[in-house]
């Protein structure tokens, strides 16, 4: 029988295969050796800071759920206050309202001014004019409602206040651009009126009946203010006319309006 041929010998691997691979190998226990050393310098802090971060993240979960059901809470006490008050209990909705009324936000503003129209109703001016000065005062609330408080302040303790007092306090609102221009407008003109300074309400009486911005029955009756004290504030005669005969046409042979001698 034939033999079988002897395979030969493979070949030997060649010297910059083996360096090749032994580099490898180095490289790879450098990489674990710093990753090892990183690991025990710097794991600490680094678990830390992840914990940190982690318990903060779970701290603003708990602190947003519990101010919304906060939130909802104070809503749903407003709501029944207000049932309370259209159903005729003032004296109800006063007491539910009161501890909802001691806070800086939003419910509470809303709270204190209602309360201080029910004082006003109960007669009780002064209770009125704190609960209305606290939300004017308030630096936290949006400028609209502040403004809004001040002027019902200014109303409700009208009689109890010098003219100048009045026109310090309303004087920046009663200007065009303010989006109480009328009411606080038409305040300022009586103080001005009070001190006997027609040159400076008879215009801004003026500016308010010509100021398409403010209510139609304010501006009617700034127009006769400002009429009566020797302003014209009648832009459109036509107008004017139809508003006082109701837009009737006039009975021929007779005046539109009847003059008053």
């Amino acid at each position: 029988m034939a033999k079988e041929p002897i395979p030969a010998p493979a070949p030997a691997p060649r010297p910059d295969a083996e360096q090749e691979m032994l580099m490898r190998e180095v490289d790879e226990a450098v990489r674990q050796d710093q990753a090892t050393t990183f690991a025990k310098k710097y794991g600490f802090a680094i678990g830390g800071v992840l914990l940190a971060g982690l318990l903060a993240f779970g701290a603003y979960l708990i602190w947003q759920s519990r101010s919304e059901a906060a939130l909802e809470a104070k809503s749903e006490e407003l709501v029944l206050a207000i049932d309370e008050l259209e159903a005729g209990n003032l004296d109800q909705a006063d007491a539910d309202l009161t501890a909802l009324s001691e806070g800086t936000d939003g419910h509470a503003a809303m709270a204190a001014l209602t309360r201080a129209g029910i004082a006003i109703q109960n007669g009780n001016t002064e209770l009125a004019v704190e609960l209305f000065d606290r939300v004017a005062n308030n630096a936290d609330l949006p400028a609209e409602v502040r403004d809004i408080a001040a002027i019902r302040s200014v109303t409700a303790n009208w009689d109890n206040l010098d003219p100048q007092q009045v026109i310090d306090r309303l004087g920046p609102m009663a200007q065009a651009s303010n989006p109480y221009f009328g009411s606080a407008g038409e305040l300022v003109a009586h103080a001005y009126l009070a001190q006997d300074k027609r040159d400076q309400a008879g215009p801004l009486l003026v500016a308010i009946a010509q100021n398409e911005d403010v209510p139609e029955s304010l501006r009617a009756r700034t127009r006769q203010l400002a009429g009566l004290i020797g302003f014209d504030a009648i832009e459109d005669v036509d107008a004017a006319l139809d508003e006082i005969t109701g837009g009737a046409e006039p009975t021929r042979g007779e005046p539109a309006v009847e003059l008053v001698e």
